[in-house]
């Protein structure tokens, strides 16, 4: 063979060599996330969901892919989003931000985590928290059993107001059964308790409005993913009426609301991150229980307080886990 016949040969060679070689590498598995929620306020929860996910030695980019899907606090675009992803394909579903019960109703067959604040097999999620059985498990973090405690707390916060009133989204399961929770505490505490609904930013406003009318003297957010995604200017509504309040997760006392009391959120994610690493790795989410919180937080925004006039107790600020100056 002539030398530059040699050359032209292995110069060809050597071209085609790092197209084989990315040939054999092998497919980064994807992993579908799918919550109610918006990615402008998720953004410590989705770092939380790569945490464990890492710690699962899976990194995004590196071994694994994630599909992102948002339905920007509207649970009705949940289904036809959960359905985009189990078309995509994807190897498992993250179903976060009360998504599970249409992921679920999606796939039978895909593996789901879930995170959720509502009791699973009360909502059908699952038959057995120790194990789930089928295509899912998850976590919970028992939000909307949390309204009475809440009430609590907010009675403690201001004793003696007349009325409180209680902010829920009525078309998801978790506002509908914290309405019945509250209302239930509120009967036995002999507190006068008035619902107001909202699942549009129309009737957010609306329900601001009203509070003047049914003089209002506190406020109970419920926890729903319209609410979260409208963090922001839920606590600024808040603030224009200046009136003590209380949410589910530490993100709404950073943002200005005086008081929380919940789960730890970023914990929640983390675990859905675990659990799905430990999918991936080949375990079946039947067989692995459903994990309840292990983190509860109580957190109070003193600057908040100030600015209302309230005069938090030594008792209460004894109990918070977080003071915010």
């Amino acid at each position: 063979m002539r030398r530059r016949e040699f050359i032209t040969l292995l110069g060809g060679a050597a071209a085609a060599w790092p197209l084989a070689a990315r040939a054999q590498q092998p497919t980064m598995p994807v992993v579908g996330f799918m919550s109610a929620r918006s990615a402008n306020d998720s953004t410590r929860v989705v770092a939380a969901f790569r945490q464990g996910l890492a710690e699962m030695g899976y990194v995004e980019g590196r071994n694994v892919v994630i599909e992102f899907r948002w339905a920007q606090g509207q649970i009705d675009r949940v289904p036809a989003l959960a359905r985009e992803l189990v078309d995509h394909p994807v190897a498992v579903i993250a179903a976060v931000g009360a998504s599970e019960l249409a992921v679920k109703a999606a796939t039978t067959t895909i593996p789901i985590i879930f995170g959720t604040g509502n009791d699973p097999v009360g909502t059908g999620v699952v038959t057995s928290l120790n194990r789930p059985g089928g295509n899912i498990t998850g976590t919970t973090f028992l939000t909307s059993a949390l309204g009475a405690k809440r009430l609590g707390l907010l009675r403690d916060l201001v004793p003696g107001v007349e009325v409180i009133a209680l902010l829920v989204n009525p078309n998801t399961a978790a506002g509908q059964s914290q309405t019945r929770d509250v209302q239930d505490a509120a009967r036995a505490l002999g507190q006068r308790l008035v619902v107001f609904n909202a699942d549009s930013d129309a009737s957010l406003d609306g329900s601001f409005a009203a509070l003047g009318r049914e003089h209002v003297g506190a406020l109970l957010v419920g926890g729903d993913p319209f609410f979260d995604s409208r963090r922001d200017r839920v606590v600024a509504l808040v603030s224009q009426h200046r009136m003590p309040a209380i949410y589910q997760f530490r993100e709404y006392a950073l943002a200005g609301g005086l008081m929380s009391y919940g789960a730890s959120i970023t914990d929640m994610y983390r675990q859905v991150g675990l659990y799905v690493g430990r999918v991936l790795k080949g375990e079946k989410p039947g067989d692995l229980p459903v994990v309840g919180p292990t983190k509860f937080e109580l957190v109070i925004n003193i600057k908040t307080a100030r600015a209302l006039g309230i005069k938090i107790s030594d008792d209460l600020l004894s109990l918070a886990d977080e003071v915010i100056e």
